[in-house]
């Protein structure tokens, strides 16, 4: 029977047991670019630039693409427990991977308590005299029970909220088509192809306003760095990650750009305001008279899909600091390939969150704008990594690799200035300067905890022991 032990330290050379398949990392894969940032966080966007998102959406993408191409090269050439923060630690050094694990893990427990706020909400819909800490709990309950369970577990119910979203976006995409092709619904009238530019040209805001939409269209497509942990718990990494990988730019045309080009030409822009989901507008238009009952189903699906993957990726990165010494000891404890411990602990923080959410409703409001922030500094960090792998690398065997990042080096820098400029267009914009602020003295204090742990030396009594 087995036991609970702390695995050595390169768990690469240990076979994986019920481990991901190819099904599962593909709908992982697809499945962590649609969440409820696109179902009701692209009205915002909207706003912001009008059609121009368009573009911005694409860039986002590209950098999104380049990202998880140099995170899919380290995973196939060293598939870790940890992924991301483990070779940053490789890479950037003992601070670096220090950072950026703990980043990670804090952006995730604020997207899942916002997530698990959400669902709450979202259940009054249908019963609106049930307390809102009961759906918390049997959220909590499901989600806890498949990551403890075995990663198998996870992967089987991520697939089933994959396609549930995945199957909402399509029939968006074909209703939306419909009513442009044939003129159905009440609002055909409106829908044209010359929505995209006929209301104060196709950048109705000026390159300003474009610019102001970077930061809510990078925020949605957080979490997609999932694709890298997930891999790492594959059957058979060095197929699935490239595949996984690879399938980003079709994910990112077709449930992005073509959903948000059929909404923009079924809509002028103005009219998306954020009262309802644009998806909404679109199943009304049609006459579907469940249209809300419909959306407000696919939003819970999405929202329990990103706690679920947020728990999923949270555990195995912490884990993988704990291994490296940058954590405490205990996280690195796992049964049947199952990090426990630190889920557990995981799960009594959501807990705790969820109880300080309910006393002080407007608390978390503030600090998830720090959300944005963590996102693409982790992005930034995964970028620096691969690149320094790379300078440490000697010619033959970067020849060698077998999934490398294309254009290199320059779509990699391209990712890097972009995620800089990101930076500075927080500091530009006031909404965002609280986050910036917060997220810089998060750094700094990490950077002093670092030090005050004694994690320099816990890194070294662990290579010693390597």
């Amino acid at each position: 029977m087995s036991t609970m032990t702390a695995p050595t330290r390169n768990p690469s050379t240990q076979p994986k047991r019920n481990g991901l398949t190819h099904r599962h990392i593909h709908f992982i894969a697809l499945g962590s670019a649609i969440g409820t940032g696109l179902f009701y966080g692209s009205a915002g966007a909207i706003q912001a630039a009008g059609p121009s998102v368009l573009l911005v959406y694409l860039l986002g993408g590209a950098v999104v693409y380049f990202m998880l191409r140099a995170l899919g090269e380290m995973s196939v050439r060293t598939p870790m427990t940890g992924s991301f923060a483990v070779y940053c630690r490789k890479y950037l050094g003992g601070l670096g991977g220090y950072i950026t694990g703990w980043m990670f893990a804090f952006e995730m427990m604020i997207v899942c308590l916002a997530d698990l706020t959400a669902i709450g909400l979202y259940m009054k819909f249908w019963f609106p005299d049930t307390p809102a800490w009961v759906w918390i709990a049997v959220t909590l309950l499901i989600i806890g029970a498949a990551n403890l369970a075995t990663v198998r577990w996870f992967g089987e119910l991520e697939f089933a909220f994959t396609i549930i979203k995945v199957t909402a976006v399509v029939a968006m995409i074909l209703g939306g088509a419909a009513i442009l092709v044939f003129n159905l619904g009440s609002q055909s009238d409106v829908a044209s192809v010359s929505n995209l530019w006929n209301d104060g040209g196709f950048f109705p805001n000026g390159i300003e306003g474009m610019i102001a939409s970077f930061i809510l269209v990078l925020f949605a497509f957080g979490g997609t760095e999932i694709i890298g942990v997930a891999g790492t718990e594959a059957e058979d990494p060095e197929r699935s990650i490239p595949k996984a990988v690879n399938t980003v730019p079709a994910r990112i045309l077709i449930f992005y750009v073509l959903a948000i080009s059929i909404i923009l030409m079924l809509n002028p822009w103005r009219t998306i305001t954020g009262e309802e989901s644009p998806f909404v507008q679109i199943f009304s238009t049609l006459g579907v008279n469940w249209a809300a009952g419909l959306l407000n189903f696919v939003v819970i699906t999405a929202a329990l899909s990103a706690i679920n993957a947020d728990l999923f990726g949270t555990g195995r990165v912490l884990t993988g600091l704990a291994k490296e010494g940058l954590a405490p000891r205990r996280m690195a404890q796992t049964y049947r390939d199952v990090p426990v411990m630190t889920i557990a602990t995981l799960l009594g923080v959501l807990v705790v969150g969820v109880v300080l959410n309910a006393a002080f409703p407007n608390v978390f409001e503030t600090i998830a704008a720090l959300a944005t922030f963590a996102t693409v500094f982790v992005w930034l960090m995964i970028l620096l990594a691969q690149v320094a792998m790379r300078k440490q690398m000697p010619i033959d065997e970067q020849r060698a690799l077998t999934f490398p990042v294309p254009l290199w080096p320059y779509g990699q820098w391209f990712a890097i200035a972009f995620i800089l400029c990101t930076f500075g267009i927080m500091a530009w914009l006031p909404d965002f300067r609280l986050a910036l602020g917060i997220g810089v003295a998060f750094l700094a204090l990490a950077t002093a905890m670092y030090f005050v742990t004694g994690r320099p030396q816990a890194i070294e009594q662990e290579e010693q022991l390597a």
